[in-house]
This record gives structure tokens, C-alpha cells and sequence, in this order.
């Protein structure tokens, strides 16, 4: 896949991530403090919603997409966050080179939409094992757009020894009267949680 159009993913802001953002917002009292990096960040929206309720975020997406990466440094100057309160960093799935071994301790991760491609499945997958490996801890939060019934990762995690928790949807916003309907523009969205065994 050429560089443009890869990057063109990463200049729309999908509707997971209002969904994971709007569930952080939910947990924000738990956000002080915590170490929070968010793989494939596109226009960065859990990130910074994470960051702006007190986390120290790095935010991460392809190492081989420059615009990419100035993208996300752009949408946290729109949003008032100053280089010293988010990292922004080249984090290719997959490949364990330099930046993934200066991402230090983890609480959390988070992707939102990033099993877009079956073909990159597995890279992700490898990526938060290996996190997870690194920070016992910590747990991967994902929320995704459902796009064929014939996809999964059940085996990935099974292989790489994760395990994988649907957090339920259907309360999300209701203490707010969001509509959680509105922020997944009539797509089927779900929640999980991943974990080491």
C-alpha cells in the first residue's frame, strides 16, 4: 500500500474513537498519573482526551509515514498540548526497533479501529504482546468497527497468549444523555479488553 493512502487513514477520525474516548472520559478519575500509550493514533482523539484528563500519553503510528506522525503533533497543538506533556512517536507494528524499547512503563494501551486490515492483524497483536510482556499490568483497550463476521482475532491472542473481554456498550454516555447510537453513526462498535493469560 503506497504511503498516501496509508496515510489518508490516519487523517479521518474513525467512529471508534469517539466511542473509546468518550469511555475514558467515563473513567477519567483513573487517568491521573498513568502511563498511556495509544497505538496507531491518526488524529489522536482517546490520546488526547486521556492526556487532557491527566495521563502521560504517548501517542504512536507508523514509523514509516512521516506525515502521519506530523499529523498527530499537529492535532495536539490544535488541542493546546505542549510537546512536554505528549509524546509523539514512530511505532511500526510488527517491527522492534529502537522507539518501541524507549516507551518505558506502561498502565495502558489504546487503539481504536486499528483491525481495519486482516492483514496486519497479527502485527498488532505481536506489538501488545510484547507490550503486555514488558508490563504484566498494564491491559490493551480497543474498540472496533465490526466490518465481516469472518474476522477475528480469537486465534492471535490464543497464539501470543492474550486474553480478550467484550466490555459492554449499551450504558456508555447514558449518565451524560449521550446517545451512544449517535457517536458510532449506525455502526456496530465494540469494546475490548486485552490482556496477558
Amino acid at each position: 500500500m503506497d504511503e498516501h493512502l496509508q496515510a489518508s487513514y490516519s487523517f479521518y477520525t474513525w467512529p471508534s474513537a469517539p466511542v473509546l474516548a468518550w469511555f475514558l472520559w467515563e473513567h477519567r478519575r483513573e487517568l491521573p498519573g498513568k502511563h498511556i500509550v495509544e497505538l496507531g493514533a491518526g488524529t489522536s482523539l482517546p490520546g488526547i482526551v486521556a492526556a487532557k484528563c491527566g495521563a502521560a500519553v504517548t501517542l504512536t503510528d507508523s514509523a514509516s509515514l512521516p506525515k502521519s506522525l506530523k499529523h498527530v503533533k499537529r492535532c495536539c497543538e490544535v488541542n493546546g498540548l505542549q510537546p512536554s506533556k505528549v509524546r509523539v512517536l514512530g511505532l511500526t507494528w510488527g517491527l522492534f526497533l529502537g522507539n518501541i524499547f524507549t516507551l518505558g512503563p506502561i498502565d495502558l494501551i489504546l487503539g481504536s479501529d486499528c483491525f481495519y486490515e486482516p492483514s496486519v492483524f497479527e502485527d498488532i497483536i505481536v506489538t501488545v504482546a510484547f507490550l503486555l510482556e514488558k508490563n504484566p499490568q498494564a491491559r490493551f483497550l480497543c474498540t472496533y468497527q465490526e466490518r465481516s463476521a469472518d474476522w477475528s482475532i480469537e486465534h492471535l491472542l490464543h497464539k501470543w497468549q492474550l486474553q480478550c473481554e467484550q466490555i459492554p456498550l449499551n450504558n456508555l454516555g447514558a449518565e451524560s444523555g449521550i446517545d451512544i447510537n449517535e457517536l458510532m453513526e449506525d455502526h456496530t462498535i465494540h469494546l475490548l479488553e486485552i490482556t496477558r493469560v
